[in-house]
C-alpha cells in the first residue's frame, strides 16, 4: 500500500473554528512583516500581492489579493483591479512555464455566504489544473492529495533555495 503525506493539512483539518471577520487577517499581518517566506508572500507589487494558499487545493495554488484590506471587488480602486488583474495574467503565465499545466481554475468568493474564508480581505485563487488531477481520494475519502510541497513551490516560483522544511 502507498503512503501519502500532506502534513500542512492538518492544520485547516483540525482547527476548532474557521476564521471570521473579526479574525486577524493574515494578508495584512504578512504584508505587515519582512518574512515573505515565512508568510508565503511569493511578490509584492505596488497595489497587490501573490501568496501560496497555506491549505491549497492543488498543486500551484496561489491567493492574489489587493494590498489593501478591502472585502468586495466594488471598494478597489481602477489601479488596484488592474494591478491584481495584471499580477493573476504575470502568474498564470509562469505557472504555464513552469509546471505545464493543462488549465486553470481562477475566481474570487466575495462574502462569507459565496464561501470566502477570508471575508474581509478580497483576494482570487488560481488554481492550476491537470488532465487525470481528480482521483478516487475527494470521492471516497474527503481527501485531496497534493504532491508538491509549499516550501518547493515557493522556491519554484522566486527561484530561491528550498530549505526543505515541511508546512
Amino acid at each position: 500500500m502507498d503512503q501519502l503525506w500532506a502534513p500542512w493539512r492538518l492544520a485547516y483539518v483540525t482547527q476548532e473554528k474557521k476564521p471570521t471577520n473579526d479574525d486577524p487577517c493574515f494578508i495584512c499581518r504578512g504584508l505587515g512583516e519582512k518574512q515573505d517566506r515565512k508568510n508565503l508572500i511569493v511578490h509584492r507589487s505596488e497595489r497587490g500581492v501573490v501568496l501560496l494558499n497555506r491549505f491549497p487545493y492543488n498543486n500551484g495554488h496561489l491567493l492574489i489579493a489587493p494590498q489593501a484590506h478591502k472585502g468586495e471587488v466594488t471598494d478597489l480602486s481602477p489601479e488596484e483591479l488592474l494591478d491584481t488583474l495584471q499580477l493573476i495574467q504575470q502568474y498564470v503565465a509562469e505557472i504555464k512555464k513552469l509546471m505545464s499545466p493543462d488549465g486553470f481554475n481562477i475566481g474570487l468568493n466575495q462574502g462569507a455566504a459565496a464561501g470566502a474564508g477570508l471575508p474581509g480581505h478580497l483576494h482570487w485563487h488560481v488554481v492550476p489544473r491537470w488532465h487525470g488531477d481528480t482521483n478516487f481520494m475527494p470521492v471516497f475519502s474527503d481527501v485531496k492529495v497534493i504532491v508538491q510541497s509549499l516550501d518547493a513551490l515557493y522556491s519554484l516560483l522566486t527561484d530561491q533555495p528550498s530549505s526543505q522544511k515541511a508546512y
